[in-house]
């Protein structure tokens, strides 16, 4: 049976790391993979994360499976980070996942199980896995105008022109800070005009929140998911572990559904457990228990917050020094943008053509769609890519 399989499309992302890890020229930039890095180009195991898991290599007695929905001390963790006091606990219905795709995945799943009709709106652009997933799940996809190529901001009038075509039983994705792959985002006046639009339309949103505390602090990147979850009566929330904890590969992720009150907690906690049983059955825990003990433990949670705010103000500070050393080569103000957008990546509005021309002329290595990491700079190699950007004509 197996030759009647057809060949899947490479991960242009994952493509990309190959002939980056092929190239024998010395310097080479990688600025295309997704994962954070320090100065020194590594991504390093954070400091509280190290102490609990040395604490739990001490402590640990058992690899007994846990929940179907995981450890509830996880949740109640997660959801107090994420959430705060915008909605009673006891409104809130969650399950740990294999990483903030496999809850993007299990909110896709809830979503099909509770309308198979739904059409889901994603802004234009998105992470490229969104869609992916979507296609291979058979869901309905609407794209919504989201990124200005003029002024690599936000097209909010497009924005919520298309979403309102949205009607009940359709949910709106929306990234709840540093969209990816842009860098561009809502200011908080216009997500509150967007949660009137939802409350106008009907349509459920579902927020994908992979990079809090990496745009401009850890309460200020969860405005506005709290914001959302407070208005509406119902809204998906898939949370990722890998980039504020640095844990990739212990895939740690948190999938939740806000009710308007608490009658609906049990019929929701009973479906997420359902289909993490139909999917994966029980779901890693080493990398939920550390998130647990660092956000339990007040020193621990200390040093955390310490070091991810250094992470944070370490990305600013490259996307103003880059900003700057294009104002100084240009002589315009053009490259503004860079030190406006918040989070990992920035989309740089380059062509193709001009993408290309930085990888075989200057081994820069971006996403064919011009989206750049911005943790995959360092001060020394700022003006390196400042430089071939002008070269190529950026």
């Amino acid at each position: 049976m197996f030759e009647t399989l057809k060949e899947q499309p490479a991960d242009k992302i994952l493509a990309l790391v190959q002939t980056y890890r092929e190239d024998p020229r010395d310097p080479k930039i990688d600025l295309g993979v997704g994962v954070y890095k320090d100065a020194s180009g590594n991504t390093p195991i954070m400091r509280a994360v190290k102490q609990a898991e040395q604490q739990l290599w001490e402590a640990e007695t058992t690899k007994a499976y846990t929940g179907l929905a995981g450890d509830p001390a996880f949740a109640d963790a997660m959801i107090a980070m994420v959430l705060g006091d915008a909605v009673p606990r006891a409104n809130v219905a969650a399950a740990a996942t294999p990483g903030g795709t496999g809850a993007v995945r299990q909110g896709f799943d809830m979503i099909r199980m509770a309308n198979p009709d739904a059409r889901v709106f994603v802004s234009d652009p998105t992470w490229p896995n969104h869609l992916s997933i979507l296609k291979h799940m058979g869901m309905e996809m609407v794209p919504y105008r989201y990124f200005d190529d003029e002024s690599r901001g936000v097209d909010f009038n497009g924005m919520m022109e298309d979403l309102a075509q949205a009607g009940r039983g359709d949910v709106v994705l929306v990234h709840g800070c540093c969209h990816n792959p842009t860098g561009a985002n809502l200011n908080m006046t216009e997500w509150k005009a967007l949660v009137d639009l939802l409350l106008k339309t009907g349509a459920t949103p579902m927020v994908d929140i992979a990079y809090q505390g990496f745009g401009d602090g850890l309460e200020e990147d969860a405005a506005a998911t709290r914001l959302i979850a407070s208005s509406v009566p119902e809204t998906i929330i898939a949370a990722s572990c890998s980039k504020n904890f640095g844990i990739y590969r212990e895939r740690t992720g948190l999938l939740m559904a806000v009710a308007a009150d608490a009658s609906a907690h049990k019929l929701n906690q009973g479906t997420l457990a359902y289909l993490n049983r139909q999917n994966f059955s029980f779901p890693p825990d080493h990398g939920a228990r550390l998130v647990t003990m660092v956000l339990s433990d007040d020193a621990l949670r200390a040093d955390w917050a310490k070091e991810l705010e250094e992470m944070r103000t370490g990305m600013l500070a490259l996307r103003e020094q880059l900003a700057a050393e294009l104002q100084r080569l240009s002589g315009s103000d053009r490259f503004g943008f860079i030190a406006q957008h918040r989070g990992m990546f920035s989309r740089l509005g380059a062509t193709p053509e001009q993408v290309d021309r930085l990888r075989d002329e200057h081994a820069i290595y971006l996403v064919g769609d011009s989206r750049l990491n911005i943790a995959g700079l360092n001060k020394d190699s700022v003006p390196i890519l400042a430089k071939a950007m002008i070269d190529v004509g950026i």
